[in-house]
């Protein structure tokens, strides 16, 4: 018939779901709904029908929880697109500000103030200077000065050095971070190689968004590994 367009009981739609969901419930559509995702049609006794279109959309929504981890609030922006039937590429999260990333308090300190603040006695920052995982400033006159960073990077020595670890086991830290930095480096070198406000910004912005993404990826990598030597 001209027109006509199947519709679906909400059970329907589940047995429909499951092969592909199997953790497709009810309150799940429901609250698809209620988030404005879906508008099924009401029958004249007041229950939720749904015709093909409404049945590709919930797939649609569920591929891209499953698939892309995306909340709602980014699917439901995508999903005019969808039903225009273009392709939507899920972009990427963005990195902190630059002023946020590598925005500094001004701290300074000195090695006593230093130890205080982090818990490390004098010659364990003396060895952590040495190994290379702090880089103080020293000045003409000899004064050295820790900053932000280092006090930062103390405390965590701290956690570390209160396992059992030693300052020199720290080094292959240092080393790695360093890596990452010269590969960094050389991502923005064309940017920064002339001195432009607008370069200078979007090199910024590059090194900010990498750095925190490393960390992120570098986070779950060693988490990953820990896990399996607990499983094994």
């Amino acid at each position: 018939m001209p027109g006509f367009r199947r519709e679906h009981t909400i059970g329907e739609v589940i047995a429909t779901l499951q092969e592909e969901f199997p953790d497709a419930t009810i309150s799940k559509i429901r609250f698809l709904e209620g988030q404005g995702l879906i508008e099924p049609r009401r029958s004249a006794a007041g229950y939720r029908m749904f015709d093909d279109d409404d049945v590709r959309r919930i797939q649609y929504i569920l591929r891209e929880q499953r698939d892309h981890f995306l909340p709602l609030k980014v699917i439901k922006s995508k999903l005019t697109a969808w039903e225009r039937g273009e392709t939507v590429r899920t972009r990427p999260e963005s990195g902190p500000p630059p002023e946020a990333y590598f925005g500094s308090s001004g701290v300074s300190m000195s090695l006593e103030e230093l130890s205080r603040a982090a818990g490390l006695s004098r010659r364990q920052i003396e060895e952590l200077v040495a190994n290379g995982v702090l880089e103080p400033l020293t000045f003409p006159d000899r004064t050295v000065v820790f900053r932000d960073d280092d006090l930062t990077i103390a405390r965590a020595a701290y956690r570390l050095l209160s396992q059992g670890l030693e300052p020199r086991h720290l080094r292959s830290m240092r080393l790695a971070a360093e890596r990452e930095v010269d590969l960094l480096q050389q991502l923005v070198t064309p940017l920064v190689r002339h001195r432009n406000p607008e370069n200078r910004r979007k090199a910024a912005e590059m090194l900010a968004d990498c750095a925190q993404a490393g960390a992120q990826l570098q986070e779950a990598i060693v988490r990953g590994k820990l896990r399996r030597v607990l499983e094994g």
